[in-house]
């Protein structure tokens, strides 16, 4: 497929946002999608034809309708009936992925603090998986953490030599069991000396553990 992209680059004036090239991975999307919404949002026949799609990008039809449709699932993108020619044609819109867009710009405007994505990747010495990403994004969006509560977290993790998320989601959870939704409710608890016993270690690669 990548191969196939490219030359559709090199024989179009194609146009990739930097903004969104710098933060697809903050909107959950895999590699493919990624190429995959890169080369819609070039269209200019908006007309949601994925026969087209799969000739163009030499790629099968079942590989881009499963594409399509996680982008939908995601929120990146809309279908839409328009009657064109008389005819009911379904339409692609983008409306959603640019409220998006238009979040993450406001969001990174307002704070001066670092991104927690940075901060993740300076502790584990690594770039974060677009997995992991949305693992984050998942904390951030539960009603049950906060960022600083999650940056704590990390912090705790690394003090103990593990980096991986699965022993930092084992810590948040044992802080929600115990009613801690603050970092100052664990300065409280650190306080009056109560130790964590039923949190386990976790030293291994837990996203990769099925491969």
């Amino acid at each position: 497929m990548m191969e196939k992209v490219v030359t559709i680059l090199q024989e179009k004036d194609m146009i990739v946002s930097r903004f969104l090239f710098e933060n697809y991975k903050q909107l959950g999307l895999q590699e493919d999608e990624f190429i995959l919404l890169i080369y819609l949002l070039n269209e200019e026949d908006k007309i949601y034809d994925p026969t087209r799609i799969s000739n163009k990008l030499n790629i099968p039809l079942p590989q881009v309708l499963n594409l399509t449709n996680s982008l939908k699932s995601k929120d990146l993108i809309k279908f839409s009936n328009q009657k064109l020619n008389n005819k009911i044609t379904e339409c692609l819109s983008f409306e959603e992925l640019y409220k998006k867009l238009g979040l993450l710009l406001v969001n990174q405007q307002d704070t001066k603090s670092t991104n927690i994505f940075d901060i993740f990747e300076q502790e584990f010495g690594r770039t974060l998986s677009s997995i992991e990403y949305e693992i984050i994004n998942a904390w951030l969006a539960s009603a049950n953490y906060n960022e600083p509560l999650i940056l704590a977290a990390l912090k705790e993790a690394v003090y103990n030599g593990v980096s991986n998320l699965r022993y930092i989601d084992k810590i948040l959870y044992e802080w929600h069991k115990k009613g801690i939704k603050t970092v100052e409710d664990i300065d409280k608890k650190k306080q009056n000396h109560e130790p964590d016993k039923n949190l386990e270690l976790y030293d291994y690669d837990w996203l990769n553990e099925e491969k």
